[in-house]
């Protein structure tokens, strides 16, 4: 009987119904999480999605069995009342329930079965063959509970004896401790839910490596990538926190013809989970060796693989349920076959219940001086909290975690729940976006940090500390209560400006939260902050490691960097070949991070614009940078592209550029030259730009950084080689004016709204226009003078570029200004 013809009364009435006879609508018989094997292994083979053969025991057989061992008034007596805060009771409870299941005999007509269709897994693959045995219950896996983790997994389970003892073993983890204090806090009824469970042939991936997807990024809710995590070995590391796990991003807009891994992080990958031949310990941990914890888990390949069928699968359920549907998935890859497989799909629950319209925003308040870091790791979130730091070493103190303090700990599993439920943060030694710590997190609205490797030894035991989730991908604990403010927004009501406004970005890691924020694209994209804080390195120290240099950095050798240096970045630069490998890769993908947020909104990326002392502070950096007297005025901008002494360092960042066009398809992503001082200079990098690859195919814009009096003076000469110009408002004041800006004697005299300055502004606007060309401003003394703001939507100007923390701000004042002139 097939699920084509097999009716639901037949269904109802069956102990074990295979992957092929069931689907999503039958999470009553099999749970959800057997459903959705189902679902995908019926409905997206034909599209190329592996997924594992296997069977549901049904919830029949659940409650076949609950009935006839006589169990179910003796669970209730013990279960009534249950209060999860107060946890030795909710310890000695369940742990009573547990032991009258497994005390319990199954039926000899659900042993018939689960021995029969075992042995039907057997003749299709081995002898004794390897399962995956796992609970499904039939209230998990909804779009707005994941019950993550609530019930037991039991991985390399050989052998019908060995299953029969995993499938009770399962039954009773319905009733761990964290099950029912999961299941109280979400207003479930512990008997109207009946657990199924999965029996799933086993993936390899104790040979290769596994790990967990999301179709949306689980901090922001930004839904247009899909985030994978993976380790190597077995997945159960990945989800219990066990390890710090290789990170991959991939867009999804330009994922069809093209190949957007737009962000890689490489984790520590401590622990490999692998095969023992033991019945009773059928899994083992042992350390990753040197080797695979410096190189990522998986191929660019298998990453774009896996996003693919995540996106397959994304669209599947969303289809399915007439709404957007973002998922929570689990991969593995067998090293014997090295074929790819999805072994489990559920709805995420966090970000796809939030209301879009409402934007929330957490701004630490506390001046430099006052932030004392007392750890750091991965932000979970993207709030703020304070509370009393308690440091636990396991799960036999949380009878001593108060309502209200800070759980500071190595990891989290779902033991831990009933008091992450009352915890103002979570802060844990290991673990990834996707472990257990993070998903509870978020589910319950507070921040968390993971990953922080020594967080149990720096915060020391009941201080007062704050855990900041707010500014990026970093998550920091600070000493002290900090102050902070939140900021809340109803989009909805936000006005439609005919100005574009448009956003000043700098750090990739926020930009998926800033994308949310009503805008235009980004005016300015700072390529600065990328290099000094993802890459880290001087571009020609870099060039030092070819490929023959990265073996060691003892086997390099440099008349230009020490024996420090040299290891640094050696450092530094794996996993990558080269060097030129690194830098190219890391900006390419900090530049993405942007152009992804926005797309395909213009998004306009600055060259590099350091000054000499600036590049000098770089690793390396002091080697191959002069001493000047005056670095504003200095080798800098345009002037250092086509220099012999930098051009090498600046045709890496054209192959970065060109790898976002090109390969990623992030062709919304244009380019501006800062400081070019004359018209022949402009010639001159353009001319470089074009021999690195750089022209203007596929819609590429190169413009201007407008902010030398010769930019203004000479603007249609400029605007014959360039595209448009963006008004650097600083460095124009200044040099309008002949002022310092970092001079506190003369600082009153910077003012944008100069005459001198309004009329050379109004002057290349004018000159823009009348060219037809794109003329924008990207300072921020539109955001500060609103009479300055007024003057310049006067001129024409045709966009105006602000900090993300003041767009909401001018809109609303710039809104008001556009209705009165309308009167």
């Amino acid at each position: 009987c097939t699920a084509n013809t097999m009716t639901t009364k037949d269904k109802d009435n069956k102990f074990i119904l295979w992957f092929d006879e069931i689907g999503i609508e039958d999470v009553p018989l099999v749970g959800g999480k057997n459903a959705s094997l189902g679902e995908m292994y019926q409905q997206l083979s034909s599209k190329g999605v592996r997924v594992p053969n296997g069977f549901a025991v049904t919830a029949a057989a659940y409650r076949h069995f609950i009935k006839e061992a006589g169990l179910m008034s003796g669970i209730k007596q013990v279960l009534k009342d249950v209060d999860p805060s107060d946890t030795r009771k909710l310890v000695e409870k369940g742990a009573a329930v547990r032991r009258m299941i497994l005390n319990a005999e199954f039926p000899q007509d659900i042993v018939d079965a689960i021995r029969k269709n075992y042995a039907i897994m057997e003749e299709k693959y081995n002898k004794y063959v390897d399962v995956a045995v796992r609970s499904s219950a039939t209230a998990e896996d909804l779009p707005d509970a994941s019950f993550a983790g609530q019930q037991e997994t039991y991985l390399n389970v050989v052998g019908a004896e060995s299953l029969l003892e995993c499938c009770r073993k399962c039954v009773a983890s319905l009733f761990t401790n964290r099950a029912i204090s999961y299941r109280v806090h979400k207003g479930f009824d512990h008997f109207s839910i009946a657990l199924s469970i999965c029996v799933q042939k086993m993936v390899r991936s104790d040979r290769a490596s596994s790990g967990v997807t999301f179709t949306i990024d689980t901090e922001s809710g930004f839904d247009n990538v899909v985030l994978i995590t993976g380790s190597w070995g077995l997945g159960e590391n990945i989800v219990g926190g066990k390890v710090n796990p290789d990170e991959f991003l991939v867009f999804k807009e330009t994922l069809k013809d093209s190949k957007p891994i737009i962000h890689k992080k490489l984790g520590s990958k401590k622990w490999t989970m692998i095969y023992q031949p033991d019945a009773l310990k059928p899994t083992l941990n042992v350390a990753t060796e040197k080797m695979k914890r410096e190189t990522f888990c998986v191929s660019d390949e298998d990453i774009l693989t896996i996003a693919r069928w995540s996106v397959i699968i994304e669209e599947h359920y969303t289809n399915k349920r007439g709404t957007y549907t973002p998922m929570d998935i689990e991969w593995a890859k067998d090293g014997r076959t090295q074929q790819l497989f999805i072994v489990q799909a559920r709805p995420e629950t966090v970000q796809s219940q939030k209301d879009k319209n409402c934007l929330i925003t957490y701004h630490l308040k506390a001046e430099e001086s006052d932030k004392k870091v007392l750890a750091r790791g991965t932000s979970v979130g993207s709030t703020i909290s304070c509370g009393k730091s308690r440091v636990l070493k396991g799960i036999a103190e949380m009878h001593d975690f108060k309502a209200g303090e800070v759980l500071i700990t190595e990891m989290t599993d779902p033991d831990w729940e009933p008091i992450i439920k009352i915890a103002k943060a979570v802060v844990t030694n290991r673990g990834g976006r996707t472990c257990h710590a993070a998903i509870i997190s978020r589910e319950l609205g507070i921040p968390c940090i993971v990953g922080c490797s020594n967080a149990t030894v720096t915060v020391p035991n009941g201080i007062d500390v704050t855990i900041n989730c707010a500014e990026g991908e970093d998550g920091i604990v600070y000493d002290g209560t900090l102050p902070f403010e939140v900021e809340k927004h109803d989009l909805v009501d936000i006005p439609k400006l005919k100005t574009k406004l448009c956003m000043n970005l700098a750090n990739p890691e926020i930009a998926f939260q800033k994308s949310f924020i009503p805008n235009s694209g980004v005016g300015l994209a700072r390529m600065e902050f990328i290099v000094s804080n993802h890459i880290k390195c001087h571009p020609l120290a870099l060039l030092e490691f070819d490929a023959s240099g990265t073996g060691s950095y003892r086997n390099h050798k440099s008349d230009t960097l020490t024996t420090k240096e040299l290891k640094k970045i050696y450092k530094l630069i794996k996993p990558y070949k080269t060097g030129a490998d690194y830098f190219v890769e890391k900006l390419a993908q900090g530049v993405a991070m942007i152009a992804a947020a926005f797309y395909p909104k213009r998004v306009i990326l600055r060259f590099s614009d350091f000054k000499t002392n600036e590049y000098a502070s770089l690793l390396g950096g002091s080697a191959y940078e002069p001493e000047e007297d005056n670095p504003m005025l200095g080798w800098r901008g345009a002037s250092r592209y086509y220099d012999p002494k930098y051009e090498k360092g600046f045709e890496l960042e054209c192959r970065a550029v060109k790898k976002v066009r090109e390969v990623f398809g992030l062709t919304n992503l244009q380019v501006m030259i800062p400081f070019c001082r004359t018209v022949d200079e402009a010639e001159k990098v353009v001319a470089k730009m074009a021999s690195c690859g750089l022209d203007r195919k596929n819609g590429l814009q190169i413009m201007g950084m407008c902010e030398i009096p010769s930019n203004v003076i000479l603007a249609e000469e400029f605007l014959q080689i360039l595209d448009g110009f963006s008004i650097g408002s600083n460095d124009l004041t200044q040099l309008v004016l002949g002022v310092d800006r970092n001079s506190e004697i003369i600082a009153s005299l910077f003012d944008e709204r100069n005459p001198a300055v309004k009329k050379v502004i109004k002057q290349v606007i004018d000159t823009c226009n009348q060219m037809n060309k794109y003329v924008g401003i990207c300072g921020q003394g539109p955001s500060d003078y609103p009479d300055f703001a007024e003057f310049l939507i006067e001129c024409g100007i045709q966009s105006i570029s602000l900090n993300p923390d003041t767009i909401i701000k001018t809109m609303s004042w710039l809104a008001d200004k556009e209705k009165t002139s309308k009167k």
